[in-house]
Protein backbone atom coordinates (compact mmCIF):
# COMPACT_ATOMS: atom_id res chain seq x y z
CA UNK A 1 0.00 0.00 0.00
CA UNK A 2 1.05 3.57 -0.66
CA UNK A 3 0.16 6.78 1.05
CA UNK A 4 -0.32 10.09 -0.75
CA UNK A 5 -1.07 13.57 0.36
CA UNK A 6 -4.61 14.91 0.24
CA UNK A 7 -3.66 17.37 -2.52
CA UNK A 8 -2.15 14.62 -4.67
CA UNK A 9 -5.19 12.43 -4.28
CA UNK A 10 -7.55 15.17 -5.37
CA UNK A 11 -5.38 15.78 -8.40
CA UNK A 12 -5.68 12.12 -9.36
CA UNK A 13 -9.48 12.31 -9.15
CA UNK A 14 -9.65 15.35 -11.39
CA UNK A 15 -7.33 13.78 -13.95
CA UNK A 16 -9.32 10.56 -14.09
CA UNK A 17 -12.73 12.14 -14.30
CA UNK A 18 -11.80 14.63 -17.02
CA UNK A 19 -12.40 12.30 -20.01
CA UNK A 20 -15.87 11.47 -18.72
CA UNK A 21 -17.12 14.84 -19.94
CA UNK A 22 -16.88 13.61 -23.55
CA UNK A 23 -19.75 11.65 -25.10
CA UNK A 24 -21.19 10.59 -28.43
CA UNK A 25 -23.75 13.34 -28.73
CA UNK A 26 -22.22 14.36 -32.06
CA UNK A 27 -22.55 10.85 -33.43
CA UNK A 28 -26.16 11.52 -34.40
CA UNK A 29 -26.98 14.72 -36.20
CA UNK A 30 -29.71 16.74 -34.59
CA UNK A 31 -32.94 16.14 -36.46
CA UNK A 32 -35.20 19.16 -36.89
CA UNK A 33 -38.75 18.40 -37.95
CA UNK A 34 -40.38 20.89 -40.27
CA UNK A 35 -44.15 21.33 -40.29
CA UNK A 36 -45.36 19.63 -43.45
CA UNK A 37 -47.46 22.66 -44.38
CA UNK A 38 -44.25 24.53 -45.19
CA UNK A 39 -43.37 21.84 -47.71
CA UNK A 40 -46.69 22.02 -49.54
CA UNK A 41 -47.43 24.59 -52.20
CA UNK A 42 -51.07 25.58 -52.16
CA UNK A 43 -52.11 22.12 -50.95
CA UNK A 44 -50.42 20.42 -53.92
CA UNK A 45 -48.40 17.26 -53.36
CA UNK A 46 -45.32 17.03 -55.55
CA UNK A 47 -43.58 13.74 -56.21
CA UNK A 48 -40.20 15.38 -55.66
CA UNK A 49 -41.21 16.56 -52.15
CA UNK A 50 -42.01 13.09 -50.81
CA UNK A 51 -38.50 12.20 -49.50
CA UNK A 52 -38.28 15.50 -47.63
CA UNK A 53 -41.77 15.20 -46.14
CA UNK A 54 -41.13 11.61 -45.00
CA UNK A 55 -37.74 12.48 -43.51
CA UNK A 56 -39.10 15.40 -41.53
CA UNK A 57 -42.68 14.46 -40.72
CA UNK A 58 -43.28 10.72 -40.53
CA UNK A 59 -44.12 9.62 -36.99
CA UNK A 60 -42.75 6.09 -37.33
CA UNK A 61 -39.41 7.50 -38.47
CA UNK A 62 -39.31 9.89 -35.53
CA UNK A 63 -39.82 6.96 -33.17
CA UNK A 64 -37.02 4.97 -34.80
CA UNK A 65 -34.68 7.92 -34.49
CA UNK A 66 -35.04 7.70 -30.72
CA UNK A 67 -33.78 4.10 -30.88
CA UNK A 68 -30.66 5.36 -32.66
CA UNK A 69 -30.15 7.82 -29.82
CA UNK A 70 -30.61 4.99 -27.32
CA UNK A 71 -27.90 2.94 -29.06
CA UNK A 72 -25.62 5.97 -28.99
CA UNK A 73 -26.09 6.45 -25.25
CA UNK A 74 -25.52 2.74 -24.66
CA UNK A 75 -22.20 3.00 -26.53
CA UNK A 76 -21.24 5.97 -24.36
CA UNK A 77 -22.10 3.87 -21.30
CA UNK A 78 -19.81 1.05 -22.41
CA UNK A 79 -16.96 3.45 -23.25
CA UNK A 80 -17.20 4.92 -19.74
CA UNK A 81 -15.87 1.59 -18.42
CA UNK A 82 -12.44 2.73 -19.57
CA UNK A 83 -12.46 5.35 -16.85
CA UNK A 84 -12.52 5.09 -13.07
CA UNK A 85 -15.61 5.05 -10.90
CA UNK A 86 -15.81 7.33 -7.88
CA UNK A 87 -18.10 6.76 -4.89
CA UNK A 88 -18.76 9.19 -2.04
CA UNK A 89 -19.82 7.84 1.35
CA UNK A 90 -21.08 10.32 3.90
CA UNK A 91 -22.66 8.38 6.75
CA UNK A 92 -23.33 10.56 9.80
CA UNK A 93 -22.59 13.83 8.07
CA UNK A 94 -22.73 15.22 10.63
CA UNK A 95 -23.67 13.22 13.71
CA UNK A 96 -24.05 14.48 17.31
CA UNK A 97 -23.01 12.39 20.30
CA UNK A 98 -24.28 13.23 23.77
CA UNK A 99 -24.40 11.16 26.94
CA UNK A 100 -23.15 10.48 30.48
CA UNK A 101 -21.40 7.54 32.04
CA UNK A 102 -22.04 6.86 35.73
CA UNK A 103 -19.71 4.71 37.83
CA UNK A 104 -19.55 4.60 41.65
CA UNK A 105 -15.85 3.69 41.67
CA UNK A 106 -14.43 6.14 39.16
CA UNK A 107 -15.25 9.63 38.10
CA UNK A 108 -18.31 10.12 35.99
CA UNK A 109 -17.69 11.03 32.34
CA UNK A 110 -19.66 13.01 29.78
CA UNK A 111 -19.90 13.07 25.96
CA UNK A 112 -20.85 16.08 23.84
CA UNK A 113 -19.46 16.04 20.31
CA UNK A 114 -20.28 16.86 16.66
CA UNK A 115 -18.63 14.40 14.28
CA UNK A 116 -18.30 13.85 10.49
CA UNK A 117 -16.65 10.95 8.62
CA UNK A 118 -16.90 11.27 4.78
CA UNK A 119 -14.91 9.06 2.41
CA UNK A 120 -14.16 8.74 -1.31
CA UNK A 121 -13.51 5.43 -3.05
CA UNK A 122 -12.06 5.24 -6.54
CA UNK A 123 -11.79 2.08 -8.63
CA UNK A 124 -10.05 1.94 -12.00
CA UNK A 125 -10.04 -1.32 -13.94
CA UNK A 126 -6.66 -1.40 -15.62
CA UNK A 127 -7.14 -4.79 -17.28
CA UNK A 128 -10.65 -6.05 -18.10
CA UNK A 129 -10.73 -8.77 -20.79
CA UNK A 130 -14.42 -8.15 -21.48
CA UNK A 131 -14.42 -4.37 -21.70
CA UNK A 132 -13.04 -3.91 -25.22
CA UNK A 133 -15.36 -6.57 -26.63
CA UNK A 134 -18.40 -4.99 -24.96
CA UNK A 135 -17.48 -1.60 -26.45
CA UNK A 136 -17.09 -3.16 -29.91
CA UNK A 137 -20.50 -4.83 -29.60
CA UNK A 138 -22.12 -1.58 -28.51
CA UNK A 139 -20.48 0.26 -31.42
CA UNK A 140 -21.73 -2.40 -33.81
CA UNK A 141 -25.25 -2.15 -32.36
CA UNK A 142 -25.06 1.59 -32.91
CA UNK A 143 -24.20 0.99 -36.58
CA UNK A 144 -27.07 -1.49 -36.88
CA UNK A 145 -29.47 1.05 -35.34
CA UNK A 146 -28.36 3.70 -37.84
CA UNK A 147 -28.77 1.23 -40.71
CA UNK A 148 -32.24 0.22 -39.47
CA UNK A 149 -33.19 3.89 -39.42
CA UNK A 150 -32.00 4.31 -43.02
CA UNK A 151 -33.72 1.09 -44.13
CA UNK A 152 -37.01 2.23 -42.63
CA UNK A 153 -36.57 5.67 -44.14
CA UNK A 154 -35.99 4.26 -47.63
CA UNK A 155 -38.91 1.84 -47.24
CA UNK A 156 -41.23 4.62 -46.10
CA UNK A 157 -40.18 6.84 -48.99
CA UNK A 158 -40.85 4.01 -51.43
CA UNK A 159 -44.23 3.28 -49.80
CA UNK A 160 -45.14 6.99 -49.86
CA UNK A 161 -44.21 7.16 -53.56
CA UNK A 162 -46.37 4.09 -54.21
CA UNK A 163 -49.30 5.77 -52.47
CA UNK A 164 -48.66 8.92 -54.49
CA UNK A 165 -48.82 6.85 -57.69
CA UNK A 166 -51.99 5.21 -56.35
CA UNK A 167 -53.34 8.69 -55.69
CA UNK A 168 -52.56 9.71 -59.29
CA UNK A 169 -53.96 6.45 -60.64
CA UNK A 170 -57.24 6.88 -58.79
CA UNK A 171 -57.38 10.51 -59.92
CA UNK A 172 -56.92 9.53 -63.58
CA UNK A 173 -59.38 6.63 -63.25
CA UNK A 174 -61.97 8.98 -61.80
CA UNK A 175 -61.44 11.39 -64.71
CA UNK A 176 -61.71 8.48 -67.15
CA UNK A 177 -64.95 7.37 -65.53
CA UNK A 178 -66.25 10.94 -65.75
CA UNK A 179 -65.35 11.03 -69.45
CA UNK A 180 -67.22 7.75 -69.93
CA UNK A 181 -70.31 9.35 -68.36
CA UNK A 182 -69.99 12.28 -70.76
CA UNK A 183 -69.74 9.90 -73.73
CA UNK A 184 -72.81 8.01 -72.51
CA UNK A 185 -74.71 11.27 -72.14
CA UNK A 186 -73.77 12.13 -75.72
CA UNK A 187 -74.92 8.72 -76.92
CA UNK A 188 -78.21 9.13 -75.03
CA UNK A 189 -78.68 12.57 -76.56
CA UNK A 190 -78.08 11.17 -80.04
CA UNK A 191 -80.51 8.28 -79.43
CA UNK A 192 -83.26 10.62 -78.19
CA UNK A 193 -82.70 12.98 -81.10
CA UNK A 194 -83.13 10.14 -83.57
CA UNK A 195 -86.20 8.91 -81.72
CA UNK A 196 -87.73 12.40 -81.84
CA UNK A 197 -87.36 12.62 -85.62
CA UNK A 198 -88.66 9.09 -86.11
CA UNK A 199 -85.49 7.41 -87.33
CA UNK A 200 -84.46 5.93 -83.99
CA UNK A 201 -85.86 3.31 -81.68
CA UNK A 202 -86.93 3.32 -78.07
CA UNK A 203 -84.67 0.30 -77.58
CA UNK A 204 -81.64 2.48 -78.41
CA UNK A 205 -82.73 5.03 -75.80
CA UNK A 206 -83.15 2.30 -73.20
CA UNK A 207 -79.76 0.83 -74.03
CA UNK A 208 -78.13 4.28 -73.82
CA UNK A 209 -79.79 4.87 -70.46
CA UNK A 210 -78.55 1.52 -69.14
CA UNK A 211 -75.00 2.30 -70.22
CA UNK A 212 -75.23 5.74 -68.60
CA UNK A 213 -76.41 4.18 -65.32
CA UNK A 214 -73.50 1.72 -65.36
CA UNK A 215 -71.00 4.48 -66.06
CA UNK A 216 -72.40 6.69 -63.32
CA UNK A 217 -72.17 3.80 -60.83
CA UNK A 218 -68.57 3.20 -61.89
CA UNK A 219 -67.84 6.91 -61.45
CA UNK A 220 -69.10 6.83 -57.88
CA UNK A 221 -66.90 3.81 -57.15
CA UNK A 222 -63.86 5.59 -58.59
CA UNK A 223 -64.60 8.65 -56.43
CA UNK A 224 -64.58 6.47 -53.29
CA UNK A 225 -61.32 4.81 -54.34
CA UNK A 226 -59.80 8.26 -54.89
CA UNK A 227 -60.86 9.37 -51.42
CA UNK A 228 -59.34 6.23 -49.90
CA UNK A 229 -56.06 6.87 -51.72
CA UNK A 230 -56.02 10.46 -50.43
CA UNK A 231 -56.48 9.28 -46.85
CA UNK A 232 -53.75 6.68 -47.30
CA UNK A 233 -51.30 9.28 -48.61
CA UNK A 234 -52.13 11.71 -45.82
CA UNK A 235 -51.52 9.01 -43.20
CA UNK A 236 -47.98 8.14 -44.26
CA UNK A 237 -47.06 11.81 -44.77
CA UNK A 238 -48.59 12.75 -41.40
CA UNK A 239 -50.89 15.37 -42.90
CA UNK A 240 -54.10 16.49 -41.25
CA UNK A 241 -56.96 14.46 -42.73
CA UNK A 242 -59.10 17.61 -42.89
CA UNK A 243 -56.56 19.32 -45.15
CA UNK A 244 -57.49 19.44 -48.85
CA UNK A 245 -54.91 17.97 -51.21
CA UNK A 246 -54.65 18.16 -54.96
CA UNK A 247 -52.40 16.76 -57.64
CA UNK A 248 -50.59 19.52 -59.46
CA UNK A 249 -49.46 17.36 -62.39
CA UNK A 250 -51.11 14.58 -64.35
CA UNK A 251 -49.96 10.99 -64.34
CA UNK A 252 -46.72 10.52 -66.28
CA UNK A 253 -43.61 8.39 -66.51
CA UNK A 254 -41.43 9.43 -63.56
CA UNK A 255 -38.17 8.66 -65.35
CA UNK A 256 -36.22 6.02 -67.22
CA UNK A 257 -34.00 3.14 -66.18
CA UNK A 258 -30.73 3.07 -68.12
CA UNK A 259 -28.98 0.16 -66.38
CA UNK A 260 -28.52 -3.46 -67.38
CA UNK A 261 -29.58 -6.30 -65.10
CA UNK A 262 -26.03 -7.26 -64.06
CA UNK A 263 -25.28 -3.72 -62.91
CA UNK A 264 -28.54 -3.65 -60.97
CA UNK A 265 -27.70 -6.86 -59.07
CA UNK A 266 -24.07 -5.94 -58.36
CA UNK A 267 -24.93 -2.47 -57.07
CA UNK A 268 -27.82 -3.78 -55.00
CA UNK A 269 -25.69 -6.42 -53.28
CA UNK A 270 -22.87 -3.96 -52.63
CA UNK A 271 -25.07 -1.28 -51.05
CA UNK A 272 -27.75 -3.32 -49.31
CA UNK A 273 -28.02 -2.18 -45.71
CA UNK A 274 -29.87 -5.35 -44.76
CA UNK A 275 -26.91 -7.46 -45.89
CA UNK A 276 -24.54 -5.16 -44.01
CA UNK A 277 -26.65 -5.57 -40.88
CA UNK A 278 -26.43 -9.36 -41.08
CA UNK A 279 -22.64 -9.07 -41.21
CA UNK A 280 -22.73 -6.73 -38.23
CA UNK A 281 -25.00 -9.12 -36.33
CA UNK A 282 -22.42 -11.84 -36.99
CA UNK A 283 -19.69 -9.66 -35.51
CA UNK A 284 -21.80 -9.13 -32.39
CA UNK A 285 -22.31 -12.89 -31.95
CA UNK A 286 -18.56 -13.42 -32.36
CA UNK A 287 -17.82 -10.72 -29.79
CA UNK A 288 -20.33 -12.18 -27.37
CA UNK A 289 -18.67 -15.58 -27.69
CA UNK A 290 -15.30 -14.04 -26.80
CA UNK A 291 -16.87 -12.12 -23.89
CA UNK A 292 -18.03 -15.38 -22.30
CA UNK A 293 -14.60 -16.92 -22.86
CA UNK A 294 -12.88 -13.94 -21.25
CA UNK A 295 -15.21 -14.03 -18.27
CA UNK A 296 -12.86 -16.62 -16.71
CA UNK A 297 -9.83 -14.32 -16.98
CA UNK A 298 -8.74 -12.11 -14.08
CA UNK A 299 -9.64 -8.43 -13.79
CA UNK A 300 -6.86 -6.20 -12.49
CA UNK A 301 -7.80 -2.88 -10.97
CA UNK A 302 -6.37 -0.09 -8.86
CA UNK A 303 -8.30 1.34 -5.94
CA UNK A 304 -7.91 4.53 -3.97
CA UNK A 305 -9.74 5.02 -0.67
CA UNK A 306 -9.64 8.48 0.88
CA UNK A 307 -11.32 8.92 4.27
CA UNK A 308 -11.32 11.81 6.71
CA UNK A 309 -12.68 12.40 10.19
CA UNK A 310 -13.61 15.68 11.83
CA UNK A 311 -14.90 16.15 15.36
CA UNK A 312 -15.70 19.07 17.65
CA UNK A 313 -16.23 18.58 21.33
CA UNK A 314 -15.13 15.81 23.74
CA UNK A 315 -16.05 12.23 24.51
CA UNK A 316 -15.69 10.28 27.79
CA UNK A 317 -14.25 13.21 29.72
CA UNK A 318 -15.08 14.60 33.14
CA UNK A 319 -14.92 18.15 31.83
CA UNK A 320 -16.11 18.88 28.31
CA UNK A 321 -14.31 21.38 26.13
CA UNK A 322 -16.71 22.39 23.35
CA UNK A 323 -13.85 24.00 21.41
CA UNK A 324 -11.84 20.82 21.28
CA UNK A 325 -11.32 20.18 17.50
CA UNK A 326 -9.82 17.06 15.95
CA UNK A 327 -9.38 15.91 12.34
CA UNK A 328 -7.54 13.22 10.45
CA UNK A 329 -7.44 11.64 7.03
CA UNK A 330 -6.21 8.40 5.50
CA UNK A 331 -5.47 7.83 1.81
CA UNK A 332 -4.86 4.26 0.61
CA UNK A 333 -3.95 3.12 -2.89
CA UNK A 334 -3.77 -0.58 -3.75
CA UNK A 335 -3.47 -2.87 -6.77
CA UNK A 336 -6.04 -5.69 -6.79
CA UNK A 337 -7.38 -8.46 -8.97
CA UNK A 338 -10.45 -10.70 -9.07
CA UNK A 339 -10.57 -14.06 -10.85
CA UNK A 340 -13.48 -16.39 -11.38
CA UNK A 341 -11.64 -19.69 -11.53
CA UNK A 342 -14.57 -22.06 -11.97
CA UNK A 343 -18.35 -21.74 -12.43
CA UNK A 344 -19.34 -25.18 -13.66
CA UNK A 345 -18.64 -24.52 -17.36
CA UNK A 346 -21.36 -21.88 -17.65
CA UNK A 347 -19.21 -19.40 -19.59
CA UNK A 348 -17.77 -22.04 -21.95
CA UNK A 349 -21.22 -23.32 -22.90
CA UNK A 350 -22.54 -19.77 -23.36
CA UNK A 351 -19.58 -19.07 -25.66
CA UNK A 352 -20.37 -22.15 -27.75
CA UNK A 353 -24.01 -21.04 -28.04
CA UNK A 354 -22.97 -17.67 -29.43
CA UNK A 355 -20.61 -19.40 -31.87
CA UNK A 356 -23.54 -21.41 -33.19
CA UNK A 357 -25.55 -18.22 -33.61
CA UNK A 358 -22.61 -16.76 -35.52
CA UNK A 359 -22.63 -19.73 -37.91
CA UNK A 360 -26.38 -19.25 -38.35
CA UNK A 361 -25.80 -15.68 -39.51
CA UNK A 362 -23.62 -17.00 -42.36
CA UNK A 363 -26.56 -18.96 -43.79
CA UNK A 364 -28.88 -15.99 -43.30
CA UNK A 365 -26.39 -13.83 -45.20
CA UNK A 366 -26.29 -16.20 -48.18
CA UNK A 367 -30.08 -16.56 -48.18
CA UNK A 368 -30.64 -12.80 -48.11
CA UNK A 369 -28.31 -12.34 -51.08
CA UNK A 370 -30.33 -14.86 -53.08
CA UNK A 371 -33.61 -13.15 -52.13
CA UNK A 372 -32.22 -9.77 -53.12
CA UNK A 373 -31.02 -11.10 -56.50
CA UNK A 374 -34.48 -12.57 -57.13
CA UNK A 375 -36.29 -9.36 -56.16
CA UNK A 376 -34.04 -7.19 -58.34
CA UNK A 377 -34.41 -9.53 -61.32
CA UNK A 378 -38.21 -9.75 -60.98
CA UNK A 379 -38.58 -5.99 -60.58
CA UNK A 380 -36.32 -5.34 -63.58
CA UNK A 381 -38.26 -7.74 -65.79
CA UNK A 382 -41.59 -6.30 -64.58
CA UNK A 383 -40.34 -2.84 -65.53
CA UNK A 384 -39.52 -4.06 -69.04
CA UNK A 385 -42.93 -5.75 -69.26
CA UNK A 386 -44.68 -2.53 -68.27
CA UNK A 387 -42.61 -0.56 -70.75
CA UNK A 388 -44.16 -2.61 -73.53
CA UNK A 389 -47.61 -2.21 -71.95
CA UNK A 390 -47.29 1.57 -71.88
CA UNK A 391 -46.45 1.53 -75.59
CA UNK A 392 -49.15 -0.96 -76.59
CA UNK A 393 -51.94 0.63 -74.51
CA UNK A 394 -51.09 4.07 -75.88
CA UNK A 395 -51.51 2.69 -79.38
CA UNK A 396 -54.72 0.97 -78.31
CA UNK A 397 -56.16 4.29 -77.11
CA UNK A 398 -55.37 5.92 -80.45
CA UNK A 399 -57.02 3.11 -82.40
CA UNK A 400 -60.13 2.92 -80.20
CA UNK A 401 -60.57 6.71 -80.35
CA UNK A 402 -60.57 6.51 -84.12
CA UNK A 403 -62.90 3.50 -84.06
CA UNK A 404 -65.36 5.38 -81.83
CA UNK A 405 -65.23 8.44 -84.09
CA UNK A 406 -65.96 6.37 -87.16
CA UNK A 407 -68.69 4.40 -85.38
CA UNK A 408 -70.48 7.63 -84.42
CA UNK A 409 -70.32 8.87 -87.98
CA UNK A 410 -71.72 5.55 -89.23
CA UNK A 411 -74.48 5.74 -86.60
CA UNK A 412 -75.37 9.29 -87.60
CA UNK A 413 -75.84 8.27 -91.25
CA UNK A 414 -77.73 5.14 -90.27
CA UNK A 415 -75.32 2.43 -91.39
CA UNK A 416 -74.39 1.40 -87.85
CA UNK A 417 -76.22 0.78 -84.59
CA UNK A 418 -76.03 2.51 -81.23
CA UNK A 419 -74.91 -0.82 -79.77
CA UNK A 420 -71.77 -0.62 -81.89
CA UNK A 421 -71.15 2.94 -80.64
CA UNK A 422 -71.56 1.89 -77.01
CA UNK A 423 -69.22 -1.05 -77.58
CA UNK A 424 -66.51 1.22 -79.05
CA UNK A 425 -67.12 3.65 -76.23
CA UNK A 426 -66.54 0.88 -73.66
CA UNK A 427 -63.42 -0.27 -75.51
CA UNK A 428 -62.02 3.27 -75.32
CA UNK A 429 -62.70 3.49 -71.57
CA UNK A 430 -61.03 0.10 -71.05
CA UNK A 431 -58.03 1.11 -73.17
CA UNK A 432 -57.57 4.29 -71.15
CA UNK A 433 -57.84 2.25 -67.92
CA UNK A 434 -55.15 -0.15 -69.13
CA UNK A 435 -52.90 2.78 -70.05
CA UNK A 436 -53.38 4.35 -66.61
CA UNK A 437 -52.57 1.02 -64.94
CA UNK A 438 -49.53 0.49 -67.17
CA UNK A 439 -48.04 3.84 -66.17
CA UNK A 440 -48.85 3.11 -62.53
CA UNK A 441 -47.11 -0.28 -62.60
CA UNK A 442 -44.18 1.18 -64.54
CA UNK A 443 -43.64 3.89 -61.91
CA UNK A 444 -44.05 1.40 -59.04
CA UNK A 445 -41.35 -0.88 -60.45
CA UNK A 446 -39.14 2.09 -61.27
CA UNK A 447 -39.21 3.28 -57.65
CA UNK A 448 -38.74 -0.27 -56.39
CA UNK A 449 -35.61 -0.67 -58.53
CA UNK A 450 -34.25 2.55 -57.06
CA UNK A 451 -34.84 1.19 -53.59
CA UNK A 452 -33.31 -2.22 -54.25
CA UNK A 453 -30.26 -1.15 -56.26
CA UNK A 454 -29.48 2.34 -54.86
CA UNK A 455 -29.19 3.51 -58.47
CA UNK A 456 -31.03 6.59 -59.70
CA UNK A 457 -33.58 6.86 -62.46
CA UNK A 458 -32.88 9.53 -65.04
CA UNK A 459 -35.11 12.03 -66.84
CA UNK A 460 -33.55 11.04 -70.21
CA UNK A 461 -34.07 7.75 -71.98
CA UNK A 462 -30.59 6.52 -72.95
CA UNK A 463 -28.79 3.20 -73.24
CA UNK A 464 -32.00 1.40 -72.49
CA UNK A 465 -32.25 -2.39 -72.69
CA UNK A 466 -31.45 -3.51 -76.25
CA UNK A 467 -34.53 -5.69 -76.56
CA UNK A 468 -36.71 -2.67 -75.88
CA UNK A 469 -34.70 -0.08 -77.78
CA UNK A 470 -34.78 -2.08 -81.03
CA UNK A 471 -38.56 -2.37 -81.08
CA UNK A 472 -40.48 -0.34 -83.65
CA UNK A 473 -41.92 1.75 -80.85
CA UNK A 474 -39.69 2.72 -77.96
CA UNK A 475 -40.56 3.79 -74.41
CA UNK A 476 -38.27 6.71 -75.13
CA UNK A 477 -41.04 8.16 -77.27
CA UNK A 478 -43.36 8.45 -74.27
Amino acid sequence: MFKLSLRSSIAIYIFCLGPLTSNLSDAIANTKYIPVQKLLNENNIKYEDIPTIISTNNLELKSLNELVSSASYNLSSKISKRYPSLDLNANGLPQYLYGKNYNNKIANTKTSQFKANPSLFLRWDLIDPQRGLEINSARTNFEIAKNNFKIKKYDLIQEAKSRFHKFQQSYENRKNASTAVDLSLLSLKDAKAKLDVGIGTKFDVLEANSQLARDRQLLEEKKIIEEISIVSLKEILNIDFKKELYINNKQRLMGFWNYELKENINNGLENSLSIKNINLQGLIKKNQSKIFKNANLPIIYISNNLSTTFSKGSTLTSSIDPEDNRSSYLNTISLNFTWNIFNGGKNINSSKAKNSEFESEKYAYANLKNILKKNITETYLNLIKNQTKVISTKKEIQSTEEALRLSRLRYEVGISTLKDVLLRQKELTNARTKYINAIFNYNINLDKLERLTFLKKTPKCENINTDIKNKIYSICDY
